[in-house]
């Protein structure tokens, strides 16, 4: 749908809360991205949009739908996953300077590689739960 008022373009998208909501999200990324220049790169919006997505099936109520909503921005994009589980989604700060994270570890990868990719990122409370976002700059 494009916005008339700001010249911007947004998607919104519920998902299933099932293994088959990652591949319907980077599949929206791709379209979503795909005629528009300059765009963010599109191989990074869509693999940490499918590290969100996969949070939210793993960690969420499934009763509770995913919302994927994409934003074109004059500058980039912003990408939000809803979900239901108002908690914050784990440690999406800036790395404390001079701890190294262990790159071996089980969970935590996909926080650590949106925090590195994405020019911002973040979480905030919805009615229903929480958005996690993140930024892409343009190329």
């Amino acid at each position: 749908m494009l916005d008339e008022a700001s010249d911007t373009a947004s998607w919104r998208i519920t998902l299933p809360h099932s293994a088959s909501a990652v591949p319907m999200a980077r599949a929206l990324i791709r379209t979503a991205l795909a005629d528009i220049g300059p765009t963010p790169d599109s191989d990074t919006a869509e693999l940490l949009t499918a590290e969100l997505v996969a949070n939210a099936v793993e960690h969420t109520d499934p009763a509770v739908p995913i919302v994927l909503v994409v934003e074109l921005l004059p500058t980039g994009c912003q990408i939000e996953v809803h979900d239901g589980d108002p908690g914050p989604p784990g440690d999406l700060s800036a790395p404390v300077p001079g701890r190294v994270p262990d790159p071996w570890q089980e969970h935590g990868r996909g926080l650590l590689l949106i925090r590195t990719l994405s020019a911002d990122c973040g979480h905030r409370p919805t009615d229903r739960g929480k958005a996690v976002w993140f930024t892409l700059s343009a190329r």
